[in-house]
């Protein structure tokens, strides 16, 4: 059911995008994020979406987005809304990009993936970063996986336990700056927030 997560969404991008435009309860955590870091600062939002409203308020900031989704509509849509940033149609896993960013945001994305892929990303994602760098994330509270809904069809979540997080984190070089299970003010996202050493 991973595998299906780029079809699922191209297939209703549009509706997602509406829904998602609508909502920004992570804007407390993107502020948090962002907050150190120097305006015109390069940003790598991996699963953009259209771009609405994370990489809106990145760029309303200051900060030059790089965003990739798997949605060939939704890059589409980030393209046309902000043109002068660079949007990339692709999957995270197999993303190839020489440069490096002052940030890394996956917010609603890297919880679609199966428990191996994602442990396999958290050292890609350091790999990206610059020394201070920041990577901001989303799970599960606890290791299993999770068959959600949406638009009337099911889409798998999975999510590791916040142990093999943390290891991941420490054999990458990365340092846990914040964790919060269950964030009430954030809609009951499990969060993370760390930077590279």
């Amino acid at each position: 059911m991973p595998d299906r997560i780029a079809e699922h969404y191209e297939r209703h991008a549009r509706a997602f995008d509406r829904d998602r435009g609508g909502s920004f309860v992570e804007r407390g955590w993107i502020e948090r994020f962002v907050m150190p870091l120097p305006r015109g600062g390069a940003i790598l939002d991996l699963g953009c979406g259209g771009g609405e409203p994370i990489d809106r308020y990145l760029i309303d900031h200051g900060f030059a987005v790089t965003g990739i989704d798997s949605s060939t509509t939704m890059i589409g849509l980030a393209r046309t809304r902000f043109p002068r940033h660079r949007w990339l149609q692709t999957d995270m896993r197999t993303l190839a990009i020489d440069e490096r960013f002052e940030g890394v945001v996956a917010w609603s994305s890297l919880f679609h993936l199966a428990h191996d892929d994602q442990a396999a990303m958290i050292p890609r994602i350091a790999g990206w970063l610059k020394p201070g760098g920041r990577f901001l994330f989303n799970s599960g509270p606890s290791r299993g996986v999770a068959i959600g809904t949406h638009r009337g069809e099911p889409l798998f979540h999975a999510s590791l336990d916040p142990g093999e997080y943390r290891a991941a984190f420490a054999r990458a070089g990365l340092v846990e700056m914040a964790h919060v299970a269950e964030d009430p003010g954030c809609g009951g996202a499990t969060v993370w927030l760390a930077r590279k050493a």
